[in-house]
């Protein structure tokens, strides 16, 4: 039988939950929001989009402060024929309600220094509350396995939940130099703060056998499965004991002078019909049988019971209940250069590197329920990807600007399973983000904005399960900004992303020795309204 609690879900609330990559968030400002395009940005959200980029602003101090605040529902849909109530969709839902962007830059003559602090990745807390296929599949199937075995069964029940949470706050410091007036060179650091966290329990887990050789109780009413194998357990090491000690006893007769061909019914009633008892719960009638073929039976029968009771005491240790109640914590560093480039008043151009974050979860039990999944002081790799990002901004004419933007996340060099493999079966290319956005000024103090952006994934589908899933998406967002005074800026904006559904088959118990094929569905919805202010306290250029 399979794990029961299959809580291996830190993709499930630590991966990316906007904008951005499997693990990265790049939706980190409420002018991004709105635009959806910042990467070649020269206002003060530039700490995280474009470090070099801040010498545009000229001397002063700036600062901004953000929040955006998010929900996302997750539901994968199965056809797993033994589920009850199959087809079914399972719902989890993520709430952010606090996502801070604060950024803040000091610039003096050709030097800008700078601070940002934001959510880079994960975010938000994940609650499943009837679980996810992965865990109820192992438990439907006691259904048709005790079937198999003789034992009829036709129903399942269990109380199964599921929430966690996870955030990867970035700490960063930039450092840029004006070349001249054109170019500008930038150099930070970011360290990576992670947590994540996990509840959960599978509970009460009941069956509905018919099968009173294990208690009168079990006649097809629902009965806790722990109870039920532990009573077979022990009813089956019982037939093993005794069916060795028959044996043994047929044996010593034999070898004492009885003769093997001695008719069964020439022994004494009461040996009759503990041989009976002991061959019978096998299936094996004694009708005909002499004593010899009755001592090599139950030789044999011994160890048949005796490997049953440990299948039974297994499945009774593993449909007890399990508790899950764990965190992982772990520190990375991201170097990050950048570059920007501006041929004309008119035109902006940007690219920022930022290198692959080596990243190690140490996790630590609270209470000791690991579920037995967990494992104190165990390290898992959660390394995120290197990231190219480039951009562009055009200002065809004074009110109107148009700005794109191209990101590429370095996933053929991570480990996204948590361990030091190859991960050509799960990573095909890298992931790609792409999109476009225009602002147009209403009037000196009002400006519109409306933007898309597309990310292309390039996972397989051995990256596909339950716990963790990616699909091309589609994102729009549209906003305004507002000069309260000259010194002040307001940012509003809303965000609503479009997922692809992913379908993928699956053969069980696994595609080697398939009992038979069912399909899982993948898919997201999200949405997202986002608030800035930002503070000019210089003179801009």
């Amino acid at each position: 039988m399979r794990k029961l609690l299959t809580f291996i879900a830190a993709m499930l609330i630590a991966g990316n939950l906007l904008a951005g990559g499997l693990v990265t968030n790049t939706n980190q400002s409420a002018m991004f929001t709105r635009l959806q395009n910042r990467n070649a940005s020269t206002g003060i959200d530039a700490v995280y989009y474009n470090p070099a980029g801040l010498t545009k602003l000229g001397n002063g101090f700036f600062a901004s402060i953000n929040n955006q605040t998010i929900g996302q529902t997750k539901t994968v849909g199965t056809n797993f024929p033994w589920i009850a109530g199959s087809p079914k969709d399972y719902v989890g839902d993520v709430s952010a309600p606090v996502y801070p962007g604060v950024y803040a830059a000091y610039n003096t003559g050709k030097l800008s220094f700078s601070l940002g602090f934001n959510p880079i990745g994960g975010g938000g807390g994940a609650t499943y509350d009837k679980g996810l296929p992965s865990f109820e599949m192992p438990i439907s199937a006691l259904v048709p396995g005790l079937v198999g075995q003789g034992i009829p069964t036709t129903a399942y029940s269990a109380d199964v939940f599921f929430e966690g949470s996870s955030v990867y706050f970035g700490y960063q410091a930039n450092f840029a130099y004006k070349v001249n007036d054109q170019l500008s060179l930038g150099v930070g650091i970011r360290i990576v703060s992670a947590k994540n966290t996990y509840n959960g329990y599978i509970k009460n887990i009941q069956i509905n056998p018919n099968y009173p050789a294990f208690g009168a109780k079990y006649n097809g009413s629902m009965n806790p499965a722990p109870g039920f194998f532990t009573d077979g357990s022990s009813i089956l090491t019982q037939l093993s004991a005794g069916s060795t000690t028959a044996a043994s006893g047929l044996t010593t007769a034999i070898a004492g002078g009885l003769p093997a061909a001695t008719p069964l019914t020439a022994l004494p009633a009461a040996t009759q019909a503990q041989v009976a008892t002991l061959l019978g719960a096998a299936g094996i009638s004694t009708t005909g049988m002499n004593v010899g073929t009755a001592a090599a039976t139950l030789t044999a029968v011994a160890p048949q019971y005796a490997s049953k009771s440990a299948a039974m005491a297994a499945y009774a240790a593993a449909t007890q209940d399990k508790e899950v109640d764990a965190e992982q914590t772990g520190t990375g560093y991201t170097p990050i250069l950048s570059a920007n480039f501006a041929p004309s008043d008119k035109v902006n151009i940007s690219l920022r590197y930022e290198f692959k974050t080596n990243l190690d979860l140490t996790t630590s039990l609270i209470d000791n329920k690991g579920g037995g999944i967990f494992v104190e002081g165990k390290k898992i790799i959660a390394d995120m990807p290197a990231l190219l990002a480039i951009g562009a901004e055009i200002k065809p004419m004074d009110k109107l600007s148009v700005a794109a933007s191209f990101n590429t996340y370095m996933d053929k060099k991570v480990d996204y399973d948590g361990s030091e493999t190859d991960e050509i079966l799960m990573i095909d290319r890298n992931f790609l983000e792409y999109g476009l956005g225009v602002e147009y000024g209403i009037s000196e103090k009002l400006r519109a904005s409306l933007g898309w952006v597309a990310t292309n994934t390039g996972v397989l589908p051995a990256y596909q399960t339950d716990q963790r899933y990616s699909t091309n998406t589609n994102s729009f967002g549209a906003g305004f900004g507002y000069r309260i005074t000259p010194k002040i800026d307001l940012n509003i904006g809303g965000q609503y992303t479009f997922y692809d559904e992913d379908v993928q088959g699956y053969s069980y118990p696994k595609p080697s020795t398939p009992l038979f094929s069912y399909d899982q569905t993948y898919n997201k919805k999200t949405w997202i309204v986002a608030v800035g202010v930002d503070f000019y306290f210089g003179k801009t250029e």
